[in-house]
C-alpha cells in the first residue's frame, strides 16, 4: 500500500501537481485586505508649564518662590544715578524730609549685583513693604521706624546698616556719607540667611490686565508726564512706542543705572494723592496710605483717571490692573494734589 501511494505522489510531481504537499493554513495577515501604511504617530508636543511672576506677571520657566527683598534707597542729588534700581519690579517713590523724595525698591525676579546708595527707614516706608512680606533693607531709622523694627516683637524681617557697617554694607568711596552705603546681593543673602529668615515664600499676585485687556486700553494721549513735588525736585516720564515703556527722569536728567548706564524704564506709571502731615520739627511725615483717592494710572501711552486703594498693605488701582511689567508709584501730597502737581502732554 506504501508503495502504492508513492508512486502516485511521484506521478503527480512528474506532472507538476502538488496535491501531496501538505496543507499550509493562510496566516491571519494574509486573510486581510491589504491596509495602506500607517503614518507615524506624531508625538504629542508638550507645552512646558510656564510660572508667572507675581510683581510682574511675566511668564518664567524660572521658580517664582524666591523672598521677596525691598531696599530703602537714597534720592537726594548727591546719590545719584542710583545702583541696582533698574531691576525693581516695583518702586515706590514718596517724600522723606524737606521736599526729596526717597525710593522703596521692591525686589523678587531679578537681583542686581549692588543696590544703592541705603538710606534710613521711615514708618510708612515699612507698611508698604509689608504688603509683599518682603526682607527689608535699611540703614539707620526714624524714632517711629525704631519701634517698629527693634524688639522681639517686632513681626518685619529687617537688617540694618548701623549694625553691619563695614561688614555686610560698604562705604563707597567716591561719594560722601550719608549717601555711600551700598550692599550687594550677595551679602544682602547673607545677612537673611544671618538671622534666620527664610529665603522662599509664596506671595498673591498683584492685579495684572489679560492681553485682550491690554490691546484694548483705551485713555487720553500721555507721551510725557511731569510731577512736581517741589520747585527743585520735579520727576518725568517720557513714553517709547517702540518699547512700550516710560522711561524716568528727575529734574530733566534720565535715571539711568550707575554701573551699567542702563535707563529705568516701566510699563506702569501709577500717581496717586494721599494726605501728609508734619509730625516733629525735623520736617519728618506723616503719610494716610488706607484712605484710598485720587490717581492716575498711564499705560501704553495712554492715561486714566482712576480711584487707588490698599488692598493687604499693598496700593493698587480700583477697578483695573497693571499692564504686565515693571511699575512705579508715585506718591504725592493731597496738598496741591494731581492738578497742580502733575502735567502732561
Amino acid at each position: 500500500m506504501r508503495k502504492w501511494m508513492l508512486g502516485i505522489c511521484a506521478a503527480f510531481l512528474i506532472l507538476g501537481g502538488t496535491g501531496c504537499q501538505k496543507e499550509e493554513k493562510p496566516t491571519a495577515q494574509e486573510t486581510k485586505p491589504a491596509q495602506p501604511a500607517e503614518k507615524p504617530e506624531k508625538k504629542e508636543e508638550k507645552k512646558e508649564h510656564l510660572n508667572t511672576f507675581p510683581l510682574t506677571g511675566i511668564k518664567t520657566k524660572k521658580p517664582t518662590d524666591a523672598r521677596v527683598f525691598s531696599v530703602m534707597v537714597n534720592n537726594h542729588q548727591r546719590a545719584r544715578p542710583q545702583s541696582g534700581v533698574y531691576k525693581a519690579d516695583l518702586v515706590y517713590e514718596v517724600l522723606a524730609e524737606g521736599e526729596i523724595t526717597r525710593f522703596l525698591a521692591v525686589f523678587q525676579s531679578e537681583k542686581p549685583n549692588v543696590i544703592g546708595p541705603v538710606r534710613s527707614a521711615r514708618d510708612y516706608f515699612i507698611e508698604l513693604s509689608q504688603g509683599y512680606h518682603s526682607f527689608y533693607v535699611h540703614h539707620g531709622w526714624s524714632p517711629d521706624a525704631k519701634k517698629m523694627l527693634s524688639g522681639k516683637n517686632s513681626k518685619v524681617d529687617s537688617l540694618n546698616g548701623l549694625y553691619y557697617d563695614g561688614t555686610l554694607f560698604h562705604r563707597a568711596t567716591f561719594r560722601q556719607a550719608p549717601h555711600n552705603s551700598y550692599i550687594t546681593y550677595e551679602d544682602l543673602m547673607t545677612g537673611l540667611k544671618k538671622k534666620g529668615y527664610d529665603d522662599k515664600d509664596k506671595i498673591k499676585p498683584l492685579p495684572f490686565l489679560k492681553p485682550e485687556e491690554v490691546k484694548g486700553l483705551t485713555g487720553d494721549k500721555a507721551d510725557q508726564i511731569l510731577i512736581t513735588y517741589s520747585q527743585n525736585e520735579k520727576v518725568g516720564y517720557k513714553y517709547n512706542p517702540s518699547t512700550k515703556r516710560y522711561a524716568r527722569s528727575s529734574n530733566g536728567t534720565p535715571t539711568t543705572d550707575l554701573e551699567t548706564k542702563k535707563p529705568v524704564e516701566v510699563n506702569n506709571v501709577f500717581i496717586v494723592e494721599m494726605k501728609h502731615r508734619i509730625i516733629d520739627s525735623y520736617g519728618r511725615r506723616a503719610i494716610d496710605l488706607t484712605s484710598g483717592g485720587k490717581g492716575l494710572l498711564l499705560q501704553q501711552g495712554k492715561v486714566r483717571e482712576v480711584t487707588w486703594k490698599n488692598k493687604n498693605g499693598r496700593i493698587i488701582p480700583s477697578g483695573t490692573g497693571f499692564v504686565p511689567g515693571k511699575t512705579w508709584i508715585n506718591i504725592i501730597p493731597t496738598q496741591p494734589g494731581i492738578s497742580k502737581s502733575v502735567s502732561i502732554e
